[in-house]
């Protein structure tokens, strides 16, 4: 079994509801949308084989893997999932819900950005919904949401700077919607990757 990865890194989970957490982020090549706020290269990649991944990331001493992408339900399989928990790592994904996830996998992070009324028959429940917002946006409809431990409103960013008026934005729309919660990219503040 092989993955395209387009880059492994351990770091710091910078957002939602394990913002802090060591983690090691595997980055996998495409995705199965272009959202113009996106801040990820991610059509280049090195082809790796499972065991080639688990070697490389041995090195950190973390159990928690965090895929991402791209969008890593093109490639993550049920069965990839369950070699990584035998080697016993922890996983978590984070996908744009347009596409069943893998079994097997700890938590769950939605980032959904069109068709939110599809994602729910895909994703019957995750651990964190995040939603990007730019002034304006309206609020997604909660009910039509899948169930989550936590709903986040996350402000775009312009690059790696803040967007003051997003942040605004997204508090005056929490502070009206207590269901909701702030998710600040973290590790664009603190300059980490």
């Amino acid at each position: 079994m092989k993955l395209t990865v387009n880059e492994i890194f351990y770091s710091l989970q910078g957002e939602g509801g394990r913002a802090g957490k060591p983690s090691i982020f595997i980055r996998l090549s495409k995705c199965n949308l272009r959202c113009s706020f996106c801040d990820t290269e991610f059509d280049s990649g090195e082809e790796m084989t499972l065991e080639d991944i688990e070697t490389h990331i041995n090195q950190f001493g973390c159990k928690w893997i965090i895929w991402t992408g791209g969008e890593p339900t093109l490639q993550l399989t049920d069965e990839m999932v369950a070699f990584f928990k035998s080697k016993g790592y922890m996983q978590a994904i984070e996908t744009n819900g347009t596409r069943k996830v893998p079994q097997g996998l700890d938590y769950i992070t939605c980032s959904p950005k069109q068709h939110f009324e599809r994602i729910k028959a895909l994703i019957p429940h995750a651990h964190e919904l995040r939603f990007p917002v730019v002034k304006g946006d309206p609020l997604p409809d909660i009910s039509i949401l899948p169930e989550a431990d936590n709903y986040f409103l996350s402000p775009i960013f312009d690059g790696p700077k803040m967007n003051k008026d997003n942040i605004d934005y997204c508090v005056q729309l929490i502070k009206e919607n207590p269901q909701w919660s702030l998710s600040v990219q973290l590790h664009k503040l603190i300059n980490i990757p």
